[in-house]
């Protein structure tokens, strides 16, 4: 499981984000932090995939890299400061809304829902919550929604097409261009603790149903 190495070597890593340093802390890195990483996102992959058996098992495919892209970005430093992970029915970049996972030196970061969605898709959502705007409403109304992530999170519209008007007068969810919840909390609590994943998977569970909502838009 996670340790505390993995909070150092973030650590050190925000302080020295450039190539060198990693090349010497390779290793380290290899072995005290992402190999843990690929043992939790194993052991969530168990569940994960019996909710959903479109998801890849394999937990290599979850893990996105700890390079960065830079080629549009103005910070320029090569590498990420946390690791992070997807889960999707046919891979983590796919179109179908899945659950994400991401660890940096001192919080874990557990979301799920659509983060990236293109016009064709948005269209068939919004297309989907006017059919019976109650729905979305009362997922993400639900008490232990609001408990773990608070509200649903992501950039809104500032205009709608006309046809969906009378849907914006039941409901402002119409508005979202994302449809995503997301969670932050200490990860001092969890070095070398099994409760990590019991915790990560309540998360995951409370978005279940906003997961399979959003599915069936595409259906």
């Amino acid at each position: 499981m996670i340790t505390r190495e993995h909070t150092f070597f973030f650590k050190e890593l925000t302080q020295n984000n450039h190539k060198e340093w990693f090349h010497q802390n390779k290793k380290r890195f290899e072995n005290e932090v992402k190999a843990p990483f690929l043992e939790l996102l194993d052991v969530l992959l168990n569940t994960l995939t019996y909710w959903d058996e479109r998801i890849p098992s394999d937990p290599k495919k979850a893990l996105f890299r700890i390079n960065k892209d830079v080629r549009f970005s103005k910070d320029k430093s090569p590498y990420h400061t946390l690791l992070k992970a997807g889960f999707s029915p046919n891979g983590k970049k796919s179109m179908f809304p899945g659950y994400y996972l991401g660890i940096d030196a001192t919080n874990i970061h557990v979301g799920g829902g659509l983060f990236m969605v293109r016009p064709p898709e948005l269209a068939l959502i919004r297309e989907h919550i006017a059919k019976d705007p109650s729905k979305l409403e009362a997922i993400v109304k639900a008490p232990d929604f609001i408990q773990n992530f608070g509200r649903l999170k992501g950039e809104k519209a500032k205009r709608l097409d006309k046809s969906l008007l009378p849907t914006a007068e039941k409901t402002d969810l119409i508005y979202h261009k994302q449809f995503y919840a997301m969670a932050e909390f200490p990860l001092e609590p969890f070095y070398n603790s099994e409760k990590l994943v019991d915790e990560i998977l309540l998360h995951f569970q409370t978005i279940k149903p906003l997961n399979t909502y959003l599915s069936q838009a595409f259906d």
